[in-house]
């Protein structure tokens, strides 16, 4: 028994020192990222902030299954944050409350920013993670962006906007092939 928990403590050992290499290469994939400042997120969940009326419509059966009101599947779905320099560009839809604000066109449901970035800041955290805030506006609204990315390139981001609630989407940093 004392040779099998040996044996499988070096074996811990060893794919610890692999990962910590694989590490090393994407800390400083994520670093050149984050200099270049140039980069697109790709949203595979939405976390809407929980409120009784969005409870109510997301649970009423037009979900596909495996959504629930404050999980809902990006998979398949055009969405992307866009940061190139100073300038950002997005199309992430939007599942919550307005208040005020609304296009009545309808063209107005979705997060699309399309302009310039005020007050851009990267911090790296201890572990190794940037955590990125800005200000970005769309056409009526203006928003205040939280963005943390992580050296595997996944993503938190949440966007709190004037006439919206708060909503949070996780994803992944998409590396551009051309590089």
């Amino acid at each position: 028994m004392k040779r099998i928990l040996f044996l499988i403590s070096i074996c811990i050992i060893l794919l610890s020192c692999k990962s910590s290499e694989s590490t090393a290469a994407q800390i400083e994939i994520l670093d050149n990222i984050i200099q270049s400042q140039k980069f697109t997120i790709e949203a595979t969940w939405a976390y809407p902030q929980l409120t009784n009326a969005v409870q109510q419509v997301l649970n009423s059966g037009l979900m596909p299954p495996g959504n629930t009101a404050n999980s809902i599947s990006l998979i398949g779905n055009s969405n992307f944050l866009t940061i190139s320099g100073d300038s950002i560009s997005s199309f992430l839809p939007y599942y919550g409350e307005r208040q005020m604000q609304i296009d009545y066109s309808g063209r107005d449901s979705a997060i699309q920013l399309d302009g310039t970035i005020n007050a851009y800041q990267a911090t790296k955290n201890k572990d190794n993670s940037y955590s990125i805030n800005f200000e970005a506006k769309s056409n009526s609204e203006n928003f205040q962006v939280f963005l943390k990315l992580y050296p595997n390139l996944k993503t938190n981001l949440i966007l709190n906007g004037n006439s919206r609630f708060p909503i949070r989407y996780s994803g992944t940093v998409v590396l551009d092939k051309e590089k």
